[in-house]
């Protein structure tokens, strides 16, 4: 099972970019970012400490969901 991280980076580089994209941007940019975590709980309070814009923590559990569902 990859982490997260590795997931949120297969939503990088869209040429028409969306929430999810930006979340992905931010995160490979931020170089505390938890790259090595499978524990939502570690990721989502990195988030509610960090948020990069307004909706990132939606965003946030949205993508786990999906990442929740193709990693198991």
């Amino acid at each position: 099972m990859r982490s997260f991280y590795q997931f949120l980076m297969t939503f990088r580089g869209k040429k028409q970019p969306d929430d999810k994209n930006r979340l992905a941007d931010w995160a490979f940019y931020d170089h505390n970012f938890p790259k090595y975590s499978k524990d939502y709980d570690e990721v989502s309070n990195y988030l509610e400490w960090n948020s990069p814009f307004a909706k990132a923590l939606v965003v946030f559990d949205e993508l786990w969901e999906i990442y929740k569902i193709k990693e198991d």
